[in-house]
């Protein structure tokens, strides 16, 4: 186990985003994930049916007690719901990790369509923690709301990655699952310029969570001192098989295959799914 990583995000009942889903990246790719839990969801692959927000302090609390004892090589943020986690968050950072980089999934809206950040905290999240992100990984919509701007291609990503790397982070990795076609375009903006990622769309619904474990792997792989394009790299990978292998799980946008990474020793290992197991998607 190599590379410690604080997660401060939210918690979702399904398993496949949020804190659960961030956990299981984390040590999928060999690293070691430690939680400061921003609210509780009820949540399923078809619905986010309730949200039960931590008291800011409480977050604070949890951010200062990990960080005191086990400490950490990388943060990763999710979804912080109100102006005041943000502040509190912040506040916390700045005393405790200066130096720690800090990966910030600027979560905005559940695969669901539920809202996962107040509208109004929207300036909160480019005042204070946009500025101090190490790498910022918004997909078009969030981009859109942060920069202003309309992204329409892959061209427009380029344009819009580099006003955001002007906001203050040192690395923005737009995402463009949104855009239709084929090939899956991801645009990094750092201050050596910009690269595009490719890959071959794989044509599902199964894809929850894939922010929060982009985010997660980049994270993970900053924490093992990955450079920073490599770090991209396994992560775009370990996403993308992920969603290949993704279980089929319930009635809506399932959850993708985190554990793709880990191989049980044999057939009756703990853990291994027997042959004819169903999933209720299979019905």
């Amino acid at each position: 186990m190599r590379g410690r990583v604080l997660i401060i995000a939210g918690s979702d009942s399904g398993g496949g985003a949020g804190i659960q889903g961030d956990i299981k990246t984390v040590t999928a790719l060999g690293g070691y994930a430690a939680t400061a839990i921003t609210a509780l969801t009820a949540q399923n692959t078809e619905t986010v049916a309730d949200v039960m927000a931590v008291p800011p302090a409480f977050i604070a609390r949890q951010i200062d007690v990990v960080l005191t004892d086990i400490g950490a090589d990388c943060i990763k943020t999710g979804m912080l719901a109100t102006a005041e986690v943000i502040d509190a968050m912040c506040d916390v950072l700045a005393a405790k990790a200066r130096s720690i980089p800090i990966v910030v999934d600027p979560v905005m809206v559940a695969k669901s369509g539920a809202r996962l950040l107040d509208p109004d905290a929207v300036a909160t999240l480019k005042r204070r923690l946009v500025r101090i992100a190490t790498v910022l990984t918004p997909n078009l919509p969030e981009a859109e709301t942060l920069s202003g701007m309309t992204v329409r291609d892959s061209e427009d990503m380029r344009d819009v990655a580099a006003a955001l790397l002007a906001a203050g982070p040192k690395a923005v990795l737009l995402k463009g699952g949104h855009l239709a076609g084929d090939v899956v375009h991801d645009v990094l903006a750092t201050e050596d310029g910009i690269e595009l990622f490719t890959s071959p769309r794989i044509e599902t619904v199964h894809t929850h969570g894939t922010g929060c474990a982009l985010a997660s792997a980049i994270a993970t792989g900053l924490a093992q001192n990955l450079p920073l394009r490599d770090a991209v790299e396994r992560a775009r990978a370990y996403v993308h098989e992920a969603i290949r292998l993704a279980p089929k799980l319930g009635h809506g946008h399932g959850p993708i295959e985190h554990g793709h990474t880990i191989r049980p020793s044999g057939p009756e290992s703990v853990g291994s799914r027997p042959a004819d197991t169903t999933t209720a998607s299979d019905d």
